[in-house]
């Protein structure tokens, strides 16, 4: 045996290799992402949002929402806003009128984006006024303190009232014109919103309508663990029950921080609140197939109509 061979150090098992993919699905090698020397990601946080209400809103509004605002129940009363993206792709920003933001579809350097959100949102509270961050630094915490997470600073009971907008205007006080770098970050912005509203059926929540060109979809972040909602939707499936409706199709699913993502496809000469009740139908029968899992295995036809809907992984990128 070679002396290099018998002093390399063996590699933990369940450990990330250097050169595998990162687990934080950014598709770079590990050691050019959080496994680079001085980065804080040791730690990946699959579900970073687990144990809030707003989850499931979170994860829409981190993932697919282009232009959505919403008030953080902050539990100190202060007044900040959740954005899904600020000018410049910005982390946090004060703006000159005295209203502050963090954004939320922005670069993370950990492995834990509910910890960068904390930091952003600690980083604007004392802000001073038209100040910006452009993006949350490495951790810099002291050994032994336990890192300030989105959970500790938020009421985990409360809901996201969110609002959709139809471009970026809001980036601007409504007396102030766009101007240099500002002006061209919006106008790229607005050309690449695509249509999106927000289904508002009973029971409904947490599922969005966009109009892609060709076709729209709904996307529904649902909070129930994969194997779960996939049994159920494997037995709708079985049933001929997991479309919306004649002019719809079930396309597939994505995976988004820890939760699954179903997609539909629907019929874009449908206006968004057409879908409200068909959505709803089909939330019962989901709510419905979830409650018989306990007590009524999956038949043969339903779980191979499960292997077909795990098999049928999809992305929005």
């Amino acid at each position: 045996m070679s002396k290099r061979a018998a002093t390399k150090p063996a590699q933990p098992e369940g450990a990330v290799g250097p050169r595998q993919p990162c687990p934080c699905g950014s598709g770079k090698r590990y050691k050019a992402c959080h496994g680079k020397a001085g980065g804080a990601a040791d730690v990946i946080v699959t579900r970073p949002f687990e144990g809030l209400a707003a989850e499931c809103e979170l994860v829409a509004l981190r993932e697919f929402v282009p232009s959505a605002t919403a008030a953080l129940p902050m539990r100190d009363g202060s007044a900040i806003t959740l954005a899904t993206v600020l000018p410049m792709a910005a982390a946090a920003l004060h703006r000159n009128d005295g209203t502050r933001f963090v954004g939320l579809q922005v670069q993370t350097h950990s492995g834990d984006i509910s910890r960068d959100l904390a930091r952003a949102v600690e980083w604007v509270q004392e802000a001073g006024e038209g100040q910006s961050l452009s993006v949350v630094g490495p951790e810099t915490a002291e050994a032994g303190t336990v890192p300030v997470r989105l959970q500790d600073l938020i009421d985990t009971d409360a809901a996201l009232d969110v609002e959709l907008h139809t471009d970026f205007a809001w980036w601007l006080p409504e007396d102030v014109d766009p101007t240099g770098e500002v002006a061209l970050s919006l106008e790229r912005a607005n050309a690449a919103i695509m249509p999106t509203d927000r289904l508002r059926g009973e029971g409904v929540t947490s599922a969005y309508w966009v109009d892609a060109g060709e076709k729209a979809h709904l996307r529904w972040v649902r909070p129930e663990p994969e194997e779960q909602l996939l049994a159920a939707m494997a037995r709708l499936s079985a049933r001929g029950e997991l479309a919306l409706g004649e002019e719809s199709r079930y396309a597939g699913s994505f995976r988004a921080h820890g939760l699954l993502v179903p997609v539909w496809d629907l019929d874009r000469e449908l206006h968004a609140r057409e879908w409200d009740e068909p959505a709803a139908a089909l939330g019962s029968r989901l709510d419905e197939a979830l409650a018989s899992l306990d007590s009524e295995p999956l038949t043969s036809t339903e779980r191979r109509a499960r292997d077909g809907l795990r098999g049928r992984q999809i992305t929005i990128r």
